[in-house]
């Protein structure tokens, strides 16, 4: 266990999940480029080509993906989203699980918004709900891009069903205790030593992190841990990029020691039951790929996008 729970720490984020607000079934306008559908904030980028919906991970907001939003934006419609709970976005205060409302949202925007065939773009937790979309909507996106987020937590596949289970309920008890103060450090350190290489990137995106609702990124974070979605990835029949962030010190010394190639072929693993994915690795990088490495990356998504 104590190996699961490096693993956990050192490749996937300690934060990574998206969605509830305050339970509204109605797209409401907000300000200029901005609306609220079912429990989502929307910021939409660009009036012509492709439309792209970007998802952030756990605590994300838009600020994620400013470079990309920035560099898409000219020839794609860009839809921003942010989970409810995350940046600032009021929880819902009628509960629920927030996979599903996240889910049934991302339905609710692509069809009250007719988006035609759009490309998901989601990180880490983004990603993941991204991955489950597909399994579940093919028929409405045209392909994926998950930036370090999968169908299964790394290392859940090592543990029984009972085990995963447990150990979330324990994440979700643990981190919903905690203050104002520890989740600010909790943030703090996890953009040190595992969202991103750069000291100066961490000190200026750890407190947008830690803008976010506390109970509800513990109830993110135990719904991640808890899902297992490599079944659905049978109905995902749509061209999918997982895009695989390697940061060569940090798997150099046991019990994390593994090469770039071993931790793109364990990516690829988890998504063999997916028909069209592939596994890329971007290095050198840790989770926030694309704040270490926006070249690299979005060199990486516009072949995606080009590819479609």
């Amino acid at each position: 266990m104590r190996k699961v729970e490096r693993f956990r720490q050192m490749v996937f984020p300690l934060l990574s999940l998206s969605l509830m607000l305050a339970g509204s079934h109605a797209v409401l306008a907000d300000q200029v480029g901005t609306t609220v559908v079912g429990t989502l904030k929307v910021e939409c980028h660009g009036d012509h080509g492709r439309a792209v919906i970007l998802i952030p991970g756990l605590q994300g907001g838009p600020w994620v993906w400013q470079q990309t939003i920035e560099h898409l934006e000219k020839d794609h419609v860009v839809y921003a989203v942010t989970l409810a709970g995350f940046d600032g976005v009021p929880v819902p205060k009628d509960g629920g699980n927030l996979f599903d409302r996240a889910d049934a949202s991302l339905l609710q925007l692509i069809r009250q918004q007719k988006i035609d065939k759009p490309v998901l773009v989601g990180h880490s937790l983004g990603g993941t709900l991204s991955l489950r979309f597909a399994g579940e909507h093919a028929a409405l996106i045209s392909g994926v891009v998950a930036v370090d987020g999968l169908p299964l937590f790394p290392g859940m596949d090592r543990v029984s069903e009972q085990q995963r289970l447990a150990m979330a309920a324990n994440m979700r008890e643990k981190m919903s205790q905690s203050s104002a103060e520890e989740f600010k450090a909790q943030s703090t350190g996890y953009m040190q030593h595992i969202g991103v290489i750069d000291p100066q990137l961490a000190a200026r995106y750890a407190p947008m992190n830690a803008r976010s609702d506390i109970k509800a990124t513990a109830e993110y974070m135990s719904e991640d841990l808890a899902a297992d979605l490599r079944p659905g990835l049978n109905n995902a029949n749509v061209p999918i990029l997982e895009i695989s962030p390697y940061n060569a010190p940090d798997f150099s010394r046991p019990p994390m020691a593994m090469s770039e190639a071993q931790k793109t072929a364990y990516y690829q693993s988890l998504l063999a039951n997916a028909p069209q994915a592939k596994v890329v690795s971007i290095s050198s990088s840790r989770h926030f790929v694309m704040l270490d490495q926006p070249s690299k990356f979005q060199h990486t998504l516009d072949d995606f996008l080009k590819s479609l």
